[in-house]
């Protein structure tokens, strides 16, 4: 085992899962950084925030303590190549309770020195978690809960960073009010008239997005207003509300932030259509170059741009922003990701090791920031 020397060994669950649709790509994420975790000595312990430790033998009582003297064997998850069914989720839960936290998993969190969050999507990058771990004391990574509330809605986001000065492509917000289940109510269905008035009003080419969708679930490229109707259907099954955003063609960008310095920008370019669920985590699916090739000036104001939008948002110790860049070589901001995912597949990952940073370190330079965010004494 290689041990590290900069952390005393510590108990640190790795938090994942969840009830997102997200779900699986949690599940990639939250193996890995507890196997590397341990790699560096330290007692990890996976954890799923939704389905929690049902199989705990109820004759006694829960021990959390067992589990980091005696850790449990790290399962393999592999790539689904879709999003989960949340209904089915819901189901298989044996402990049947509206509780978003699973049977002992505030405890065994509680027992750590530390929670390592790896979960990406509702229910764990939108500040509930981390909202709740504040209010238990409860150390954690990442940002806080008002940050990473805010970053999760694209609106909120672009509301917040346009105004100083970071370019982002126009949008507008859309509510249907009234019945979603497609109803009829009278002889007009309301979800189809509001559909009808949203295409009349918007331009195409356009991107149609729920705000807070994560892996770009939720997310059409509407290219041909034939289409158009189908896009806001379908987003409007995610909820009530969304965006319609300008379409910026050219390149597509990221650009991670790790402990107040950017990282070098990865150039992603999918075989086929955008970069989309799939594209992100099938090995092979998608060109990512790092760094990406642009002009040194470009690749500098979009370090700058991504260190920005990290500062505005408050957000805490890493993230990373998606950007396009236009046939002008303009930089356009599209989103900030709070929690980005740490596959092996994921983009931050590829950023560090750019900068001589592996995989273990990475992992434990997020843990020890979270640790003197949350004024835990790591000597």
């Amino acid at each position: 085992m290689k041990h590290n020397n900069t952390l005393k060994a510590l108990k640190i669950v790795v938090l994942c899962g969840g009830l997102s649709t997200e779900r699986n790509i949690s599940f990639l994420t939250g193996s890995r950084v507890c196997g590397a975790l341990r790699a560096r000595g330290h007692k990890a312990v996976l954890a799923d925030l939704y389905m929690g430790f049902d199989d705990a033998d109820e004759t006694r009582e829960f021990d959390p303590q067992a589990l980091f003297d005696d850790l449990p064997e790290i399962p393999h998850y592999s790539f689904e190549g879709q999003a989960p069914d949340l209904e089915a989720v819901k189901k298989s839960r044996k402990w049947q309770s509206p509780a978003l936290f699973g049977k002992h998993v505030l405890e065994i969190c509680a027992a750590a020195d530390i929670v390592f969050i790896a979960l990406h999507g509702k229910n764990g990058e939108d500040g509930r978690v981390q909202a709740a771990f504040d209010m238990l004391g409860i150390p954690y990574t990442g940002s806080g809960h008002l940050g990473a509330a805010m970053a999760m809605d694209k609106m909120i986001t672009k509301m917040i960073v346009g105004p100083r000065g970071v370019r982002t492509p126009a949008f507008r917000r859309w509510e249907f009010i009234g019945r979603n289940d497609g109803k009829k109510t009278g002889k007009t269905d309301e979800k189809e008239k509001f559909i009808r008035s949203v295409c009349r009003q918007t331009d195409v080419p356009c991107v149609v997005k729920t705000p807070d969708g994560g892996s770009s679930v939720g997310v059409y490229i509407v290219r041909r207003r034939e289409d158009l109707e189908d896009a806001v259907r379908k987003c409007l099954s995610f909820g009530n509300a969304f965006m319609t955003e300008q379409f910026i063609d050219g390149r597509e960008f990221t650009c991670g932030v790790l402990c107040g310095q950017a990282l070098p920008s990865v150039e992603i370019v999918p075989k086929i259509n955008f970069y989309d669920y799939s594209n992100k985590y099938i090995a092979g699916a998608t060109e990512e170059i790092c760094p990406g090739r642009v002009k040194p000036e470009i690749e500098k104001e979009m370090g700058q741009m991504a260190l920005q939008v990290h500062e505005i948002m408050g957000l805490s110790t890493y993230s990373r922003s998606d950007f396009m860049i236009d046939d002008e070589d303009k930089v356009w901001f599209i989103e900030v990701n709070t929690l980005p995912g740490m596959t092996n597949t994921s983009l931050v990952p590829q950023e560090a090791a750019a900068v001589g940073i592996d995989y273990e370190e990475l992992c434990e330079k997020i843990v020890e920031d979270g640790l003197k965010l949350r004024g835990v004494n790591i000597l």
